[in-house]
């Protein structure tokens, strides 16, 4: 009979490949990893390891265990917690899957006003791009995911638009685009130098096709740095290194405060939804159920409804 803490203590061998990262993120022994997983060979009658040195890798039996071991981890767990619930609490641990934006700016006011009402839940966040952030959703590895991308079969995934998220053209508070007359044009954009996101990124997807309706490449832009998030673009563009496009949830605080401006282009109105989505397939469990259900509580509309900083051109 498989045993729920060895395939756990497998997960995590398989994750790090380093016995020793297991022994401490599990709080047991090495000896013990390595006796917990030569038990797990010994009922599968396979080799799970290559073993070299301190390392591991796994071996194609490892490698089809991995999904196996996962799922049976995950239906233990919601066993448990199903069976905590009946008590009238909602208990759990709840793994959330997000873009940078919403782990930065969304999550910690929803997950601050989940464990008001339900304090025996615990909450991972695990904050990643949005095609891993699908990924890990598909496979398991996370219960519940927001960002912005949309992949694979309505049947498989439910998508429910969370956040209609703005994005915003800024610049130091005495640029030249602040203080003229006419609103700038999208044909404007190719005079400055700009910080632009990584490709994956979801708002460097929504500038690229807001942009192409106006015939225009985001290489056209004169890009001088890419950075692989919003927060280091906002803190380029008050070093004047050039101005730049990101979320208006970034942009607030610094706007606010007087750091930097935000300049409407005519024409130019980029948008991206950021949706809430979980897995048809696998059965939710009461921390889940109640995360979603609080997420779309009409106490919640406000943070649904992000204000609109960018002035009418």
């Amino acid at each position: 009979m498989l045993l729920i803490p060895e395939l756990l203590t497998f997960l995590a061998a398989a994750e790090t490949e380093n016995f020793s990262e297991v022994a401490r993120r599990l709080g047991i022994s090495q000896p013990s990893v390595s006796m917990q997983i030569r038990a797990l060979e010994s009922r599968m009658g396979v080799e799970l390891f290559h073993r070299s040195g301190r390392s591991v890798t796994l071996t194609e039996a490892g490698q089809a265990l991995v999904p196996l071991a996962r799922a049976l981890a995950t239906q233990a767990v919601h066993a448990e917690e199903a069976m905590a619930s009946h008590t009238g609490e909602i208990v759990g641990r709840l793994r959330i899957v997000c873009t940078t934006t919403a782990g930065k700016y969304l999550l910690p006011q929803l997950v601050s006003g989940l464990l008001n009402r339900h304090p025996m839940v615990s909450v991972e966040c695990q904050v990643v791009h949005r095609g891993l952030a699908i990924e890990r959703l598909c496979d398991g590895q996370a219960q519940l995911g927001i960002t912005s991308l949309r992949e694979g079969s309505d049947d498989t995934l439910e998508y429910r638009p969370f956040v209609t998220d703005r994005i915003a053209l800024i610049t130091p508070v005495d640029h030249p685009w602040t203080t003229r007359e006419k609103a700038i044009t999208p044909a404007d954009l190719a005079t400055e130098r700009f910080i632009l996101r990584e490709d994956t990124s979801g708002t460097q997807h929504a500038v690229r096709e807001a942009l192409a309706w106006h015939d225009i490449d985001v290489d056209d832009l004169h890009p001088v740095m890419t950075m692989g998030n919003a927060e280091a673009i906002r803190m380029a563009v008050q070093e004047r290194i050039g101005v730049g496009f990101v979320s208006v949830l970034v942009a607030r605080e610094a706007v606010d405060a007087g750091h930097l401006a935000i300049v409407p282009v005519k024409g130019l109105d980029i948008t991206k939804t950021l949706y809430m989505i979980r897995d048809r397939r696998r059965p939710a469990t009461p921390a889940q159920t109640a995360f979603w259900d609080y997420a779309f509580a009409p106490e919640n509309e406000l943070l649904r409804e992000l204000p609109n900083l960018i002035g009418a051109a």
